[in-house]
């Protein structure tokens, strides 16, 4: 014969700890490509035209040498000639002559003497005038 017979036993429990971890967004953007092309561009170009210009060919001509020569010239002299001329003789006279002399002479003088008086003041005083009228 079983016999069931009930034992309590202990069972370890799992416990579950929840940790947030941060995970970053990543987020997808469209970036534009650079592209290198090629582009004709005309450039003008600078065309040099040749003039033929005729130049007129100059004649050598001879030109005369100067030379300096010394040539003694004969330079006529001024001859001065004196005369005597008669200069009349001027005489001296006296002029009395009127001299204006400074003579000092006394003026007598007037002096005022100033004296203070004092003047009474009068003062006014005015009153008034009363009128009798009958009824």
């Amino acid at each position: 014969m079983v016999t069931k017979v009930q034992k309590t036993v202990e069972i370890p429990q799992v416990e579950i700890v929840d940790q947030d971890v941060h995970v970053p967004v990543q987020k997808h953007r469209h970036v534009p490509m650079v592209t290198v092309a090629q582009k004709f561009v005309d450039i003008p170009q600078v065309e040099f035209v040749d003039r033929v210009v005729e130049v007129p060919v100059q004649k050598q001509v001879q030109v005369p040498m100067v030379t300096k020569v010394q040539k003694t010239v004969e330079i006529p002299q001024v001859e001065i000639v004196d005369q005597d001329v008669h200069v009349p003789v001027q005489k001296h006279r006296h002029v009395p002559m009127v001299t204006v002399a400074q003579k000092f002479v006394d003026i007598p003088q007037v002096e005022f003497v100033d004296r203070v008086v004092e003047v009474p003041v009068q003062k006014q005083v005015q009153v008034p005038m009363v009128t009798k009228v009958q009824k």
